[in-house]
């Protein structure tokens, strides 16, 4: 495993972390406690020391499974988990008030929860799970998380980014109240290379690469006649033509597997893992085998220029969470 700068932070990540969304349950079908702490356990024997989850991530299952791991493991392992909107609402509305989404109070009570789900006296890297750069200058988050700070309970601030909205962060980073961002980033969405990562290597912010694999799209399993349980998340997500639009797409980028990436996932973790303002890859993982394919793309290798390039005519608008 190899490791990268978390921004400025002075944290070194695992440029492979744990998105650890699938093990909580909930929208997700199909995980097992077992199975999940079997992978976990794996992850860290391979260096992996970077775990992101989120309060509502089966309620706070994920983050109490990721507590265990890190009560029994030796090595120290680095959490980020996130606070969700008060409101449910995914993504920020425009117009919404900051205080109908994350208010001092709600700030603290999930920060608290977290605390407690997790087992520990401070979070490593505590996000708000929504984002609007309309509430970078107000006070009531702002002061909160001061005091927080203050008080040992988090460590560092992040955002993560509402779905395909990378501009939506940059007047908080260049506010200076923000340590990392975490945002959409893959072969299919590449739009957070315009303007995101180029002010946040300006600016010194850790960047996490979250949906690597566009939720399982670029993984090449998707096929049109791949069936989901009805109230997973992908059912929606993949719903009416939209496997067959994908089945089309990832079929275009299979001349580009041989020698640098010899499956569709490895080549889009190392597509991510290309540009230098990433600190760190975050994929779903639920099992042992997921572990140990997507370690396996952080080897010090990095694909060519040339790969790269070919790669850029594969960029597609899209936002298959409306």
């Amino acid at each position: 495993m190899n490791y990268r700068p978390l921004g400025k932070t002075g944290l070194n990540v695992s440029e492979i972390g744990y998105g650890a969304w699938g093990i909580g349950g909930g929208l997700w079908h199909g995980e097992s406690d077992a199975e999940s702490i079997k992978a976990l356990r794996r992850a860290v024997d391979l260096g992996m020391n970077f775990f992101d989850t989120a309060l509502f991530y089966g309620d706070g299952h994920s983050e109490r499974l990721i507590g265990a791991l890190r009560r029994e493991c030796r090595e120290e392992i680095l959490i980020a988990t996130k606070i969700p909107p008060m409101n449910r609402k995914w993504p920020a509305r425009d117009g919404t008030k900051l205080h109908d989404v994350f208010p001092a109070s709600y700030i603290r009570e999930c920060t608290e929860t977290s605390l407690a789900n997790l087992g520990v006296e401070r979070i490593d890297v505590q996000q708000f799970h929504v984002w609007n750069d309309e509430w970078t200058d107000d006070e009531e988050w702002i002061e909160e998380v001061t005091r927080l700070r203050n008080e040992g309970k988090i460590r560092f601030l992040g955002i993560s980014i509402n779905n395909h909205e990378p501009h939506n962060a940059i007047k908080l980073i260049q506010s200076g109240r923000v340590d990392t961002v975490q945002v959409i980033f893959n072969i299919f969405d590449q739009s957070p290379e315009d303007a995101l990562f180029p002010v946040c290597e300006r600016f010194g912010i850790g960047v996490i690469a979250r949906v690597p694999l566009d939720e399982g799209a670029l993984t090449g399993k998707i096929t049109p006649t791949t069936l989901f349980e009805e109230k997973e998340f992908r059912s929606w997500y993949f719903r009416g033509d939209r496997k067959a639009e994908v089945w089309e797409r990832v079929r275009t980028l299979e001349p580009l597997m041989g020698p640098e990436a010899s499956t569709l996932s490895e080549l889009a973790l190392r597509f991510c893992l290309h540009h230098r303002a990433v600190s760190t890859v975050i994929p779903g993982m639920r099992t042992v085998s997921h572990v140990e394919a997507n370690c396996a793309a952080s080897d010090g290798r990095a694909l060519s220029a040339e790969i790269v390039e070919r790669l850029r005519s594969h960029r597609w608008e899209k936002n298959y969470y409306r």
